[in-house]
């Protein structure tokens, strides 16, 4: 119970600044079209909430999006003058004293913080919010809305309480805490959001929240690269990461050359090198509910077969994402010998991370969610691009991977390197079965994230 007293202690002390600072612009009236959007996390790194801010924008809301500014949002939310972003300043946690006391002074701190810079803006008719994280975004979020006449809407991606298990196990204090806040400040939302249907009745068993499933879907940006453009991104990437270099300089000096394309400066054309390597992409945010261990041993087993003479591509493996794991990840990949794989870890900016997925021949998937009940984004991102995926299996993947249609689905890194061996084959191959499934994608009507968000969420904010 002690980070909720903290979190109620901070809302006691707060709240005579608020009645003196406050309630005369709450008094005034809240704008009817305004919208007030909360991340406690990466703005940059949230492009559910991303989309529902620009989705909001474009029909007919302003909105003021709080968050922590570590990396950069896309232009499009940048350049929207509906769309205010107010910068919060995020508190690392105190290296003094136990763990659970530093724990408590950061919710603290956190809660107050949040209460102060909400406070200061223009009220709006909903506070949307994203969980996780939601301690101690829930409470302070309701609690303003109490005062000033929002209405709560919680988009539960997953269970925070979940995600701090996988550090502290399942029936750590903290834990079993988070869950009750959880459980127990959901219920005061007036609507919820959710993004699978195994987590909507799951809200309903157990939490007794009832919450529309609102799937994730790609943005427009998520679509294949044209091959110019493809060219251009190798030769940016390929200054600073050299897996996109070319292995050889051409020997006519008007042909330019990345490790996959030929640009021909007198024609303007651009062509595929025809034995360039396969180009295989994961994107994570290095967190424990991911084990790249399975992918490294999948492409060690790869490795070994391209040695033994089977007629398989070089590849060039990029895992591109920011986390806590990074370091220990890329510790382990220096550690590998490979002779014809390549595996680098950038960090892209938002602009350049749609354009690679459309320009690589395989996604990978590693996200097995700590609850069970969320999907990876990244793979709705890498079929917007009609990119095949190869994903590990998990509860409810089968609402967004078709193994065998849209991809496949491996439990482990022999399944994994079997899969990687059958679908690289020979390539590039046009009837190979890694083609097949990039028609599919291809021929598949895919709803992009606006369209859908139209037919689920727009209802739900001008009916509420």
């Amino acid at each position: 119970m002690a980070a909720s007293c903290f979190v109620l202690l901070a809302l006691c002390l707060l709240l005579p600044v608020l009645l003196l600072g406050g309630w005369k612009r709450w008094r005034r009236g809240r704008a009817s079209q305004h919208v007030v959007a909360v991340v406690l996390g990466d703005v940059g790194r949230s492009p559910r909430m991303q989309y529902h801010v620009l989705s909001l924008a474009k029909h007919g809301f302003s909105v003021t999006l709080l968050g922590f500014c570590n990396s950069k949002p896309h232009d499009e939310l940048l350049q929207n003058n509906r769309i205010q972003i107010v910068e919060l300043t995020e508190l690392q946690c105190l290296a003094v004293g136990p763990r659970v006391l530093q724990y408590g002074l950061k919710v603290v701190f956190q809660a107050v913080y949040l209460l102060w810079k909400l406070m200061w803006r223009e009220p709006g008719t909903y506070i949307f919010l994203q969980n996780p994280p939601g301690l101690p975004g829930i409470a302070v979020c309701w609690f303003v809305g109490c005062l000033c006449g929002s209405k709560l809407v919680i988009d539960w991606h997953n269970y925070g309480y979940s995600i701090m298990g996988l550090v502290h196990g399942p029936n750590h204090p903290l834990v079993l805490l988070a869950k009750w806040y959880e459980r127990f400040f959901g219920r005061l939302s007036h609507l919820n959001l959710c993004v699978t249907n195994a987590m909507r009745e799951d809200l309903a068993e157990n939490w007794h929240i009832r919450a529309v499933t609102v799937y994730d879907k790609p943005a427009s940006f998520f679509k294949e690269t044209p091959l110019d453009v493809q060219h251009r991104l190798f030769m940016k990437l390929g200054g600073s990461h050299s897996p996109f270099r070319a292995r050889s300089e051409p020997e006519d000096p008007a042909m330019e050359r990345s490790a996959f394309t030929e640009w021909d400066a007198g024609s303007g054309l651009v062509t595929r090198l025809r034995r360039r390597p396969a180009l295989l992409v994961s994107s994570t945010s290095w967190t424990e509910d991911e084990d790249f261990s399975i992918l490294l041993a999948a492409l060690e087993k790869f490795e070994q077969l391209t040695l033994d003479g089977h007629n398989l591509p070089s590849l060039v493996c990029v895992i591109t994402g920011k986390g806590p794991l990074r370091e220990y990840y890329s510790c382990l990949i220096r550690q590998k010998r490979f002779q014809n794989i390549q595996v680098c870890t950038p960090w892209l900016e938002a602009e350049d991370y749609p354009l690679l997925l459309g320009s690589a021949d395989l996604g990978v998937c590693l996200h097995t969610s700590s609850s069970g009940l969320d999907l990876p984004m990244k793979v709705v991102d890498m079929f917007g691009c009609c990119l095949p995926v190869c994903a590990v299996n998990f509860k409810c993947l089968h609402e967004l991977v078709k193994h065998d249609e849209n991809g496949l689905i491996f439990e482990n890194s022999e399944e994994l390197a079997a899969q990687l061996q059958m679908l690289f084959s020979n390539f590039p191959d046009p009837a190979g079965k890694l083609n097949q499934f990039r028609k599919n994608l291809q021929e598949s009507e895919q709803l992009r994230w606006d369209e859908s968000w139209v037919q689920t969420v727009l209802p739900l904010v001008t009916d509420i």
